[in-house]
């Protein structure tokens, strides 16, 4: 049984929920567009090419919305991600820009602290995220007014409060479209539009990141017990979701005696 077979069960609101995401990433295209005609997009989905993401990127390109879509390629990346990643540049009618990690600081992190630096501590699987995930994100986000994530309520208890936009950070508006989505409302899309996905949702995958950080979960575990299964449930995000103010206070509290 794949994961269409096992998931795509939608709500029996999903035409509202659907219509809604159409709303909220037609007003990103518009609040957001290029300043001059033909310029780049201010506003860019930022694709882990995992299925809400996949279900994102055909809706821009289906809309024909002038967004754009980065992946960041961490070189750590599934075989099977790196696959779809080029089937999304060679089929996307949007612009697919794909960020990595600088050489050099993966090198020298990998030298000092091991290929497996991360099992370690939480600090050394942060410091892997910050070079391989949050300094091409920076590079990914700059000259963006917006940006277009993938995020559900539904993926975690820290992402419980997820609003469909998001006006925190005072330097650019995030987008949720499918803030308010069900697992198998992701999965109905799927199916009905034959949407292609990564094939790691079919060995229980829900939650797909780097390859040496993701795992396959049981029958009943949480939608993200798959990433850093060896952490505490409350370190579980590598920085690219937390908000501001979340960073300040997670950096001041390591800096306490």
């Amino acid at each position: 049984m794949n994961a269409i077979e096992r998931n795509a069960r939608p709500s029996a609101n999903f035409e509202a929920k659907l219509a809604q995401t159409i709303k909220v990433l037609q007003q990103a295209a518009r609040e957001h567009a290029p300043l001059v005609a033909g310029g780049n997009p201010r506003v860019s989905q930022a694709s882990s090419l995992g299925a809400e993401d996949v279900v994102i990127s055909h809706l821009i390109n289906h809309l024909q919305l002038d967004i754009g879509i980065f992946v960041l390629e961490t070189g750590a990346l599934h075989p099977e991600t790196l696959a779809l990643l080029e089937q999304l540049q060679t089929n996307s009618r949007a612009p697919v820009q794909v960020f990595t990690p600088a050489n050099e600081a993966v090198v020298q992190f990998v030298a000092r602290e091991g290929q497996d630096a991360m099992y370690r501590s939480i600090a050394l699987r942060k410091a892997c995220c910050q070079i391989r995930k949050m300094e091409p994100l920076a590079r990914a986000l700059d000259g963006k007014s917006a940006w277009v994530t993938g995020l559900r309520r539904e993926q975690s208890g820290a992402r419980a409060d997820v609003p469909l936009i998001d006006t925190t950070d005072d330097s650019r508006v995030k987008f949720n479209p499918l803030a308010d989505w069900r697992w198998g409302d992701v999965w109905h899309f799927i199916a009905q539009n034959h949407v292609a996905y990564n094939p790691l949702h079919d060995q229980f995958f829900p939650s797909i990141g780097c390859a040496p950080c993701t795992r396959a979960i049981s029958l009943g575990e949480d939608f993200r017990a798959g990433r850093w299964w060896w952490e505490d449930e409350a370190a579980k995000e590598c920085g690219l979701h937390v908000k501001p103010d979340e960073q300040a206070e997670a950096t001041t509290e390591r800096a306490l005696p």
